[in-house]
């Protein structure tokens, strides 16, 4: 009878070890990035804080490398996207069509990084009319090849995707995009760079420089986050905390 009990209680515990290890996850994330070309190491980096962060977190992540099998019925499997560094043109048809379907009826939330921005005409693409409204009616104009430090200045502090963060802090080394305009008008901007801090500094300037909004007019949980070159931003406390925060928020987590 004693040898009964034990061998039920070890039974018991197998069960429990077992039932922790194959636990549900929270919710699911389609990462959406390009193996190659000179991003290739801040995506490396990006991969291997995502995947310690998922398994911390308990969430899950499936990657991709191209668009060419996302579609709705794909899409509906996942509680957040992240684009990467991923840009907004070369996309097939049927995944343009499911990603604005996505963002627009709120299915999911969405986190864009750096190439997300590139709007225009590129490698032979047109420009993703319904792309360039959600990012603020925007068109890619230039960018700082050569690099620059620079002052980040947060403009809505009680946002849930700046929790915890300072009112400003240095990015090290970026290669900030100018637009044909601000997108500040139809979107809700959480932060922007301060120019006159550019280090060294630079002739490629824009005024009022937005880096970080979310879109607002869209049932998304939405958040871009300009920063995303160099993989020294995962060694970055205020750059990690804003993608973490970013990613609960968008997740509805």
């Amino acid at each position: 009878m004693k040898k009964k009990s034990s061998l039920t209680l070890l039974l018991l515990v197998i069960c429990l070890i077992g039932s922790g290890q194959t636990k549900k996850p929270g919710f699911r994330v389609l990462v959406l990035y390009e193996n190659g070309g000179h991003h290739v190491a801040y995506t490396n980096a990006a991969k291997l804080w995502l995947d310690k962060l998922a398994i911390d977190s308990n969430f899950e992540i499936d990657y991709y490398q191209n668009t060419q099998n996302i579609n709705e019925e794909l899409l509906s499997k996942y509680q957040l996207f992240i684009q990467l560094d991923y840009p907004p043109y070369g996309w097939t048809p049927e995944a343009a069509k499911a990603f604005e379907k996505y963002i627009e009826e709120g299915r999911g939330g969405w986190i864009g990084f750096h190439h997300a921005s590139l709007l225009g005409e590129f490698d032979g693409f047109a420009m993703w009319n319904w792309f360039s409204r959600f990012m603020g009616g925007i068109r890619w104009k230039n960018y700082i090849a050569t690099f620059v430090q620079a002052q980040v200045n947060v403009e809505d502090l009680k946002h849930p995707v700046m929790k915890g963060v300072p009112s400003s802090f240095i990015v090290k080394k970026e290669e900030f995009y100018t637009y044909d305009k601000s997108p500040r008008p139809g979107v809700h901007v959480l932060a922007s760079v301060d120019e006159s801090t550019y280090q060294p500094d630079s002739d490629i300037k824009m005024g009022d420089h937005p880096v970080l909004w979310t879109n607002d007019n869209v049932k998304s949980r939405n958040v871009y986050i300009f920063m995303g070159h160099s993989p020294i931003l995962f060694d970055d406390n205020w750059y990690t905390k804003i993608f973490k925060n970013a990613i609960f928020w968008a997740s509805g987590k």
